[in-house]
C-alpha cells in the first residue's frame, strides 16, 4: 500500500487533537498539512495549541512545527499539499456545508465528522462494519458536484456507536423497535474536568439535537442505495434519551429492543461475539480485530475499565437479558472520541483508500 498525503481541517479542536494523535504512525496515511481558524493560522501547530493541548500523549513531534493554514482563505494551498482531508472544524451549519463542498469540488475528497452533511441523500454515512456498500453512492454525487476524485463522506454521530453495531447483527431478526438511553462523556462536548467544573457531581439530562440525530441517523445506515441516492429505513422504530454525565470519555447505553422473531439470550450473545464486518475481513489497520465483545460480569462494561479495548475501537456490550416491557435489555459502550469520532473517521477512510477512492 502506498503512503498518502493528508490534511486535517480543524486541526485544532479536540477530535482535530485526537486525528493528530491517531496518524502519527500510520502505515499509509501522513499529515502533511493542518487548518484551522484565522486566529490559529500562520502559526505553527504547536504555538497554535499553547494551553490547549487536550490528549494524553503530546503533540506529535512530525507535526509540531508544521505551519497551520486558514481553512477558508487557504484551501488552494492545503489542497496542493494533499491526497484528501479529515474535517472536525467548529463553525457555522452553514459555512461548514459550504467549507466542505469547496474543498471536494477543488478534487480533494473529504472524510468528514461534522453533522451538516450527514442527511445529504448522495453524502454516505459509513460505519465499515455495518454499510460499506454505501459507498457506490460517491459515484452519484460526484456527478452532482461536477468532480472526478473529490466526494464527501460523513461519520455518523459519535452516540450511534454505543448501541447501533449490538444491534445490526440482530436486524435479520426482525428488530422491530428499540429504546436507547446514553449517557455520554464530556469530551463529547470537546470538553474536559477543568473546561465544564459544572459537570462535577452532576448529570445533565440534555445535548442538543442529540435525541434526533439518534433516533434519525441508524436509519440511513441501515438504508440502500437506489438511483443515486441512499433511501433509509423503515424500521427499526428508536426512541432516545442523551444525558451528559461526569465521565472523560466513553460513551454508554442503556437499551431495550424487540424481535419479530425469537431468539435466545445464548444466541444472541454468539451472534456479538462471532460478529465480522469488511472492516475485519479487509483487514483495515484500524479495526479491531473482534468487533463486540461481551461480558458476562453484572457490572461491566464501565468507562474507565473497557473504553479503551483494543486501541478504543471495539465495542462492549454485557447485562443481556429479558425484559418486561421490551423482548430483551443490554448496556453497551463505545470510546467517543475514537471509535465514536476521529477513530471512526479514520477507519471510513481506510475503507475507502482500499476501495481506490483516493487514487
Amino acid at each position: 500500500m502506498k503512503q498518502y498525503r493528508v490534511g486535517i481541517i480543524g486541526c485544532t479542536g479536540m477530535v482535530g487533537q485526537r486525528f493528530a494523535t491517531i496518524l502519527e504512525n500510520h502505515p499509509w496515511f501522513k499529515v502533511t498539512a493542518l487548518a484551522a481558524s484565522a486566529r490559529s493560522a500562520g502559526k505553527t501547530y504547536q504555538e497554535a495549541l499553547e494551553g490547549r493541548w487536550a490528549m494524553e500523549a503530546p503533540i506529535p513531534p512530525a507535526m509540531a512545527e508544521l505551519p497551520v493554514y486558514d481553512a477558508e482563505k487557504d484551501i488552494d494551498k492545503v489542497v496542493s499539499l494533499v491526497d484528501f482531508v479529515f474535517c472536525a472544524v467548529n463553525m457555522k451549519s452553514e459555512d461548514i456545508m459550504a467549507l466542505e463542498e469547496a474543498y471536494a469540488k477543488k478534487e480533494c475528497p473529504v472524510i468528514s465528522n461534522n453533522k451538516q452533511h450527514r442527511g445529504t441523500p448522495d453524502v454516505p454515512m459509513i460505519i465499515p462494519e455495518l454499510n460499506a456498500e454505501h459507498h457506490k453512492v460517491i459515484e452519484h454525487q460526484r456527478k452532482r458536484l461536477g468532480t472526478k476524485r473529490g466526494f464527501i463522506a460523513v461519520k455518523c454521530n459519535c452516540s450511534l456507536q454505543s448501541y447501533v453495531p449490538a444491534i445490526h447483527p440482530l436486524m435479520d431478526l426482525g428488530v422491530t423497535k428499540v429504546l436507547a438511553c446514553t449517557y455520554q462523556a464530556i469530551s463529547g462536548a470537546g470538553k474536559t474536568f477543568e473546561t465544564m467544573p459544572q459537570i462535577l457531581d452532576n448529570v445533565i439530562p440534555y445535548i442538543g439535537g442529540e435525541e434526533e440525530k439518534s433516533e434519525q441517523e441508524p436509519l440511513k445506515i441501515w438504508g440502500h442505495v437506489e438511483n443515486g441516492v441512499i433511501v433509509n429505513a423503515c424500521s427499526p422504530s428508536i426512541t432516545s434519551q442523551c444525558l451528559r454525565v461526569p465521565v472523560s470519555d466513553g460513551h454508554m447505553a442503556a437499551v431495550f429492543f424487540s424481535l419479530e422473531k425469537k431468539a435466545s439470550v445464548e444466541e444472541i450473545i454468539e451472534r456479538w461475539k462471532s460478529f465480522r464486518g469488511p472492516a475485519q475481513e479487509l483487514e483495515l489497520p484500524s479495526a479491531p480485530k473482534q468487533f463486540i465483545h461481551y461480558f458476562e460480569e453484572n457490572d461491566r462494561p464501565q468507562p474507565k475499565l473497557d473504553r479503551n479495548i483494543e486501541g478504543g475501537m471495539a465495542i462492549s456490550a454485557g447485562r443481556l437479558r429479558p425484559d418486561t416491557q421490551y423482548d430483551y435489555k443490554f448496556v453497551c459502550l463505545s470510546h467517543n472520541t475514537l471509535r465514536g469520532a476521529a477513530g471512526g473517521g479514520l477507519l471510513m477512510a481506510e475503507l475507502l483508500c482500499k476501495l481506490g477512492y483516493f487514487d
